[in-house]
């Protein structure tokens, strides 16, 4: 089992979920956060004056997968998230080493 972790930017989050329904996922956490990477934030003018934001708003993603469908997972994943400007995002892959279901105590794959 794989936990896939990806950070895009907030208006490409539907865009994400559609690129990941046909895969047939059972559920994914979001999460809104903030922080940045090698753009160091961004200008913007509110008004008339210009003033630098640090951390920028991020989308979080973690969804748990089977081993067989983590290559499926970020593709779709890059798919959607791309605009091919500078704060697409990242993905990690780590491993999962437990799940357990808490409702009926199934655990592993049968807990995805």
């Amino acid at each position: 089992m794989k936990l896939v972790i990806a950070v895009i930017k907030p208006h490409k989050l539907e865009d994400v979920r559609d690129a990941l329904a046909p895969l047939g996922l059972s559920g994914m956490t979001v999460t809104e956060a903030r922080g940045y990477g090698r753009q160091k934030g961004q200008a913007e003018i509110y008004r008339g004056a210009e003033y630098t934001t640090n951390l920028l708003p991020k989308t979080k993603l973690e969804i748990m997968v089977d081993d067989t469908q983590v290559d499926q997972v970020v593709e779709a994943i890059q798919r959607g998230a791309h605009t091919g400007r500078i704060g697409d995002g990242k993905i990690f892959v780590t491993d999962l080493g437990r799940a357990i279901r808490i409702r009926t105590g199934e655990t592993q794959t049968d807990a995805l």
